[in-house]
C-alpha cells in the first residue's frame, strides 16, 4: 500500500470516528449542551442536541420575558431549568414559597454572583445593587439612615412637583393646543432623569426642555442593554471585542463608560471645591453620602460616592418613568379605571395643595384605588422584570428543589405577575380591584407573591418613596389632562435591566 493510500486511509478512520464520537455525543445530549445534565428532581425544558435552548433564547430575546413566561407554561410548573449552552447552570422558579426562602429565610446563602458582577461592574461597580457582604451593609445602612430623613422626603416631592409643573406647562399644555404628538414615554424619562440627576448630584440638567437627548443619559441607557445581553448572550465578550473593529465610527463600551464615569467625575470634582471654598446648603444625595462612611470606617472616595450615585439614579429614574408610562399605557387601553381615579381624586389636589409637600403626602396616602392601579401595573410590568442570585452552599428549597453551591437562581417577576397558578384565571388582565378589599381598603401582597421591590433584607428602602412620587404625578396629570393614544402603533417593552418601551408611546394630549 502506497503512502498516500496509508494516510487517507487514516484520515477516513479518523473520520469515521470523530463521526461515531459526535453522534454518539448528539444521541447523549440530544437536548442540552455537551456534558450538561439535567439536576434531579426539577422539571426542565428540553432545547436542542449539543446547543440546550441557546437559539430558542437569542431568538425571542427581543420578547425574553414573554418568552419566560410560555415556559413555565408550557413545562406545567413554578420551578425548572432550561439549559443554555455557554451559560452556567440556572434553576428558575415563580414560587412565592421559593422566592421567600432564598431572598429572605436563607438570605445568607444567596449572594450576587460572578456573572452578575462581571455583566454590570462598569455600571454599578461596587453600588449597593452589585455589592455583598460587609460592603453591601454598609450603604444599606447609610442608605437606610438617609431615606429615613423627613426632611429628604420632602425635598423629593418639591422637586417632582416643580419639574412636573416645568413639564405641564411648557410641554403638555402647548401639545393640548397645537393638537401635536407627544412620546409620553421619552418625556417621563426626561422628567424623572432631571429629577433624580438633581436628587443625585444636584445638578440641572433641564433635558426636558432640549430635543436631543442628554450624552449622559444614552451612555446610562447603552450600558444597561449591555448588562442585560451580558446575563443571556454568552457571545457578547466576543461581539464586544469585534465590534470596535467592525463599527469604529460607533461608540464603545469604553466610551460610554468614560462618558458616565465623566460627568460623575466633573459633579464630584465641582461639589468638592465648593466644600472647601465652605459653600453650604446642598441637599443632594451626593453631598450627604460625602459625609457618610465605608466598611472600613472611611469617608468615601470618589469612585465610591459615584458608585453610591449611580446606583440610586438607576433605581429612581428609570423604575419611575416606566411605572408611569405603563400605568398610562394601562389607562389607555381601560377608561373606566381612569374614570374611577378620577372620582377618587374629585377635588382633593388643589394647587396650593401641590405646593405643600406634607399636606400632599397625607392626601396621596388616602387614595385607596389609585394605589391599587399602581401595585397592578408593576404586578403585569415589573421595573425589574427578572433578577438572578448565586448559591454559596447546596440547599433545599420549601418546595423539594435541590440546589447545589454554584447554581444560578433566577427568578423572574414579570412571569409570576402573569401565572394563573399563583394570581389566578385572571392573571393577564389589568384589574385594579384584586388589590381592594370588600371594605374598600388597600390589601397588599406578601414580597414573595409580588417581589417588585425585592423581598428580605435587601427590599427597596425607597419603595414608600418611590410609590407615593410616583402616584403625586400620576394626580396630578390626570387632573390636567387626557391622553389618548396615537393608532397603530406598537407598545412594547425593550430589552435592558429594566423594563423601558421598545418604542416609546405616542400619546394626543387634551386639556381637562
Amino acid at each position: 500500500m502506497s503512502m498516500d493510500n496509508r494516510t487517507l486511509q487514516t484520515v477516513g478512520i479518523a473520520g469515521v470516528a470523530a463521526s461515531a464520537i459526535i453522534a454518539a455525543l448528539t444521541a447523549k445530549y440530544n437536548d442540552r449542551p455537551l456534558f450538561y445534565e439535567h439536576p434531579e428532581g426539577i422539571a426542565h425544558k428540553g432545547g436542542y442536541p449539543i446547543v440546550g435552548n441557546l437559539t430558542r433564547l437569542l431568538g425571542n430575546i427581543d420578547r425574553i420575558y414573554d418568552f419566560q413566561t410560555e415556559q413555565f407554561e408550557q413545562v406545567g410548573a413554578l420551578t425548572m431549568t432550561m439549559p443554555v449552552a455557554g451559560n452556567p447552570t440556572a434553576v428558575m422558579t415563580i414560587d412565592p414559597q421559593n422566592v421567600e426562602y432564598f431572598l429572605k429565610g436563607n438570605f445568607k446563602n444567596y449572594l450576587k454572583g460572578p456573572k452578575f458582577n462581571s455583566s454590570l461592574r462598569e455600571l454599578l461597580g461596587n453600588g449597593i445593587f452589585n455589592a455583598n457582604g460587609e460592603k453591601w451593609k454598609y450603604q444599606r445602612k447609610a442608605a437606610s439612615h438617609i431615606f429615613n430623613v423627613k426632611n429628604f422626603r420632602d425635598e423629593f416631592t418639591d422637586v417632582f412637583v416643580k419639574e412636573m409643573l416645568l413639564m405641564c406647562n411648557q410641554i403638555l399644555d402647548k401639545a393640548a393646543v397645537k393638537g401635536s404628538i407627544v412620546d409620553f414615554h421619552e418625556l417621563m424619562f426626561k422628567f424623572t432623569l432631571d429629577s433624580f440627576v438633581y436628587l443625585g448630584f444636584g445638578v440641572q440638567l433641564n433635558s426636558l426642555l432640549k430635543k436631543e437627548k442628554v450624552p449622559f443619559a444614552v451612555s446610562f441607557d447603552h450600558l444597561q442593554r449591555l448588562g442585560a445581553l451580558r446575563f443571556i448572550n454568552p457571545f457578547m465578550p466576543l461581539t464586544e471585542s469585534i465590534g470596535k473593529f467592525l463599527t469604529p465610527w460607533k461608540m464603545s463600551t469604553a466610551d460610554h463608560v468614560h462618558a458616565v464615569d465623566k460627568f460623575a467625575e466633573d459633579v464630584i470634582t465641582q461639589r468638592r471645591k465648593e466644600i472647601s471654598e465652605g459653600v453650604e446648603g446642598h441637599k443632594d444625595l451626593l453631598s450627604r453620602f460625602m459625609n457618610t462612611l465605608n466598611e472600613n470606617g472611611e469617608k468615601l472616595n470618589d469612585i465610591e460616592l459615584r458608585d453610591t450615585v449611580l446606583n440610586f439614579i438607576i433605581a429612581g429614574r428609570d423604575t419611575t418613568a416606566q411605572a408611569l408610562s405603563w400605568l398610562f399605557y394601562n389607562l389607555s387601553l381601560q377608561p373606566r379605571i381612569e374614570k374611577k381615579i378620577l372620582e377618587e381624586i374629585h377635588d382633593k389636589i388643589s394647587d396650593d395643595t401641590e405646593k405643600d409637600s406634607p399636606a400632599l403626602y397625607e392626601i396621596i396616602n388616602g387614595l385607596p384605588y389609585l394605589h391599587a392601579v399602581f401595585f397592578e401595573t408593576l404586578r403585569l410590568h415589573p421595573s425589574v422584570p427578572s433578577n438572578q442570585k448565586y448559591a454559596l452552599e447546596d440547599d433545599i428549597w420549601p418546595d423539594g428543589t435541590v440546589i447545589k453551591a454554584g447554581y444560578y437562581v433566577n427568578w423572574s417577576p414579570y412571569a409570576q405577575g402573569r401565572s394563573t397558578q399563583v394570581w389566578g384565571p385572571n392573571a393577564k388582565e389589568f384589574y385594579p380591584e384584586r388589590w381592594i378589599d370588600e371594605e374598600g381598603n388597600l390589601c397588599r401582597e406578601s414580597a414573595s407573591k409580588w417581589p417588585v421591590f425585592h423581598a428580605g433584607p435587601r427590599i427597596c428602602l425607597g419603595q414608600n418613596l418611590a410609590t407615593l412620587e410616583a402616584l403625586v404625578c400620576v394626580a396630578m396629570l390626570l387632573k390636567r389632562y387626557t391622553f389618548k393614544l396615537v393608532p397603530g402603533q406598537q407598545v412594547t417593552y425593550e430589552f435592558s435591566l429594566t423594563l423601558p418601551m421598545k418604542n416609546g408611546m405616542k400619546v394626543y394630549v387634551e386639556k381637562r
